[in-house]
């Protein structure tokens, strides 16, 4: 089983920049792929970046050239550092992993962590 935990979510000013993290615990090995996932109040819940155990990194066209996953393998740390915030990046942001028993694929989410873009 797979745990995370994100933090890093505050309030920023348009333009500026915020980094979350999310903690992975558990049967890290499994893991192939993290993502990150937003939501915005009354909205569903949307892809936004996504890194794999290949380091393969791939973005939704809305954060492309603002926002940077990455991941530290020593800490057990999954990041997105996010520059140059607009309001509409306001939202809870999740982590998910995805991973596998070699017989079946599995998600976990976090819990999320709350970004507040102000303009």
């Amino acid at each position: 089983q797979v745990r995370l935990a994100e933090s890093g979510g505050d309030l920023a000013q348009s333009g500026g920049s915020l980094r979350l993290s999310c903690a992975v615990s558990g049967a890290i090995i499994a893991i192939y792929k993290m993502e990150w996932y937003r939501q915005a109040p009354g909205n569903q819940r949307e892809f936004v970046a996504a890194i794999t155990n290949k380091d393969i990194t791939t973005y939704t066209e809305s954060v492309k050239g603002r926002f940077t996953i990455s991941k530290d393998n020593a800490k057990n740390t999954m990041y997105l550092q996010m520059n140059s915030l607009k309001s509409e990046d306001t939202g809870v942001y999740y982590c998910h992993a995805q991973y596998s028993d070699l017989l079946k694929d599995f998600g976990t989410w976090g819990q999320g962590t709350q970004v507040t873009v102000s303009s």
